[in-house]
Formats: C-alpha cells, sequence, structure tokens
C-alpha cells in the first residue's frame, strides 16, 4: 500500500462519519456518539498526516505551499471542533457549526484528492509512498487506540 491509499481509506471514513453526524437531531445519543468517533478520527488522521505526509513534502521546495495548506485547514477544522465542545449539542448553532465542518472536511480531502495527491507523487519515490504509509497506519493506529 502506499500513502494515498491508506489517507483514503481514513478519508472515506471522514466523510461518512461527517454525513452520519450532521443528520442526527438535538442532544441525542447518536449525535454524542457519531460526534465522538468523528472527532478521534480526525484528530488520530491529522497527526499522522502531518508526520508521515506533510513533513516530508516539506523537504521539497514545491511542497512546501502544500504542506502549510493542508496544515491550515487542519487548523480549521480543529477550531470548529473546539466550537462544538463549547456549544450546547441542542442548539441549532451547534448543527450549524457540525455543518461548517462537514463541509471544511469535504473541502480539504477534495484539495488532497485532487491536487496534493497529484503534486506529492511526483515529490516523492515509491520507496517513500510505500514506507510512509505504514508509518502512517502505525502512528494513526496508535492515536486511535
Amino acid at each position: 500500500m502506499q500513502i494515498f491509499e491508506a489517507l483514503r481509506e481514513s478519508h472515506d471514513r471522514q466523510r461518512a462519519m461527517a454525513e452520519a453526524l450532521v443528520a442526527t437531531t438535538g442532544d441525542s445519543p447518536e449525535r454524542a456518539q457519531y460526534y465522538q468517533e468523528l472527532k478521534d478520527e480526525l484528530l488520530a488522521h491529522a497527526r499522522a498526516e502531518e508526520r508521515f505526509f506533510y513533513s516530508p513534502l516539506m523537504k521539497h521546495d514545491a511542497g512546501v505551499d502544500l504542506s502549510r495548506h493542508g496544515v491550515a485547514e487542519h487548523h480549521e477544522m480543529d477550531e470548529l471542533l473546539e466550537t462544538l465542545e463549547e456549544t450546547d449539542p441542542s442548539s441549532p448553532s451547534w448543527i450549524a457549526t457540525a455543518r461548517k465542518l462537514k463541509d471544511k472536511i469535504f473541502h480539504h480531502l477534495e484539495d488532497e484528492e485532487h491536487t496534493f495527491f497529484q503534486q506529492a507523487g511526483k515529490m516523492l519515490t515509491d520507496q517513500q509512498k510505500t514506507s510512509l504509509a505504514s508509518q502512517y497506519v502505525k502512528d494513526y493506529e496508535e492515536a486511535l487506540a
């Protein structure tokens, strides 16, 4: 497996989790569960992705701006998660923020899959792509454990 496939597996989970979250209503056990699962997924993914995708790309001139952009979007998602933590789950503003988070997630994944991956594919060797995938998966799984 290469780093791109490893990242896409997490991306697919994030899309499904975000969709499930915004389909919930009120301060329900389902909302709390979906939120916690999505939050855990996003944090584990971002940590491992920054270490084993963005960090190696920053060693290339062409990868610096890509990496900064991706990390900045992770930070924006972190801020939305913090807002959700501080908001009553039954309030209309909670679901509005959850929808903003979903939109940010989808935008970020689109950027990565349709722009970043193609450019990164030119910067990384096949050996790096495979090695980074195994390191990413290990770190990601440790973060979720």
